[in-house]
């Protein structure tokens, strides 16, 4: 039987893969909301769909909903909404007395979680997110071959990911660390969960450089040693990637060895929904871990460039 969702932050970067995924799922999307009316997309997935610029008048829709028969019922909120609303909007799913599909990070704080949980446990109702990584083919056959390798030393790792943005990226919420979480949090929040992931808990964490466009440090987890990068300025990017016509630079290297995972992102979203619906769907435990990391890398000290750095904070371009 097919499901009812509402999702919020419509107008956003990420809300067409999470329409995509509902209607791949075989699901029916019944409201919408975004302060911003530029939703011509939802056309391209649902044409019936509700749709509210303010919150309120959403809110008193699927409250209405809510009070008549269980096939009107709102059984899923995906949200997609800028990350300081994703605890609001959390907690207005389990109101509502649905589940929430959440996009990265779920909160930006470790104490948000806590509270979540509480939330949770009162409702019955169940707060999962979005850890595409986690479901890349690729990466799941890396994680089982590094499960089965004996653990004699850490691996030596070495990670960057350069996506371009232009100016427009600061002037919005994207980059106001209050709304955001910064550069770690909104950027590199998947990253540092697939790490966690593949290589165990975090041991120790050093910040060497944080800007407003790129940020570094090292990470010491259970069973690796990561000197990591990210930035959003394209002046980063290799020269090769530049040459290619590519805006997007990711790689991570182990003990020196490439890992490729460049291709297979297009449906990520969709086995995620696909593996919530089932049961199966990564909770706010599954994210704890890397929202505690971004956290503190959010309010680190920075301690400067060092022999820890990642080369492109050694060598800057």
């Amino acid at each position: 039987m097919s499901k009812n969702f509402a999702i919020t932050g419509t107008a956003g970067y990420v809300a067409p893969r999470h329409l995509k995924a509902i209607k791949d799922t075989g699901n029916k999307l019944i409201a919408a909301v975004d302060p911003h009316d530029s939703v011509g997309i939802l056309d391209f997935y649902f044409s019936e769909v509700s749709f509210f610029k303010e919150f309120e008048r959403f809110d008193r829709h699927i409250e209405k909903l809510r009070r008549r028969k269980e096939e009107e019922h709102i059984h899923y909120v995906s949200i997609c909404s800028p990350n300081y609303l994703h605890d609001a909007h959390c907690r207005f799913a389990l109101r509502v007395g649905a589940d929430a599909i959440c996009e990265k990070p779920v909160v930006l704080n470790p104490w948000n979680v806590d509270a979540l949980q509480e939330l949770e446990q009162e409702s019955g109702k169940r707060i999962y997110t979005v850890l595409q990584l986690r479901v890349h083919p690729s990466l799941i056959d890396l994680r089982e071959k590094l499960q089965k390798e004996p653990k004699t030393s850490k691996k030596d790792i070495e990670l960057a990911y350069i996506t371009s943005r232009g100016l427009w990226y600061l002037i919005s919420w994207k980059g106001q660390v209050e709304r955001s979480g910064g550069l770690a949090t909104n950027v590199g929040i998947h990253l540092f969960d697939l790490l966690i992931w593949l290589f165990g808990k975090v041991e120790h964490s050093e910040v060497h450089l944080a800007t407003s466009t790129k940020t570094g440090g090292y990470l010491e987890l259970n069973q690796a040693n990561v000197k990591w990068f990210l930035s959003i300025d394209k002046n980063d990017l290799p020269d090769e990637t530049k040459k290619k016509g590519k805006t997007t630079f990711r790689s991570i290297t182990i003990n020196g060895q490439e890992v490729e995972f460049s291709e297979g992102f297009a449906d990520l979203h969709t086995i995620v929904y696909r593996e919530t619906l089932a049961g199966r769907g990564f909770g706010l435990e599954d994210a704890r871990p890397s929202i505690v990391l971004a956290h503190d890398i959010r309010i680190a000290k920075i301690i400067g460039v060092n022999e820890n750095s990642h080369p492109s904070l050694k060598n800057p371009k």
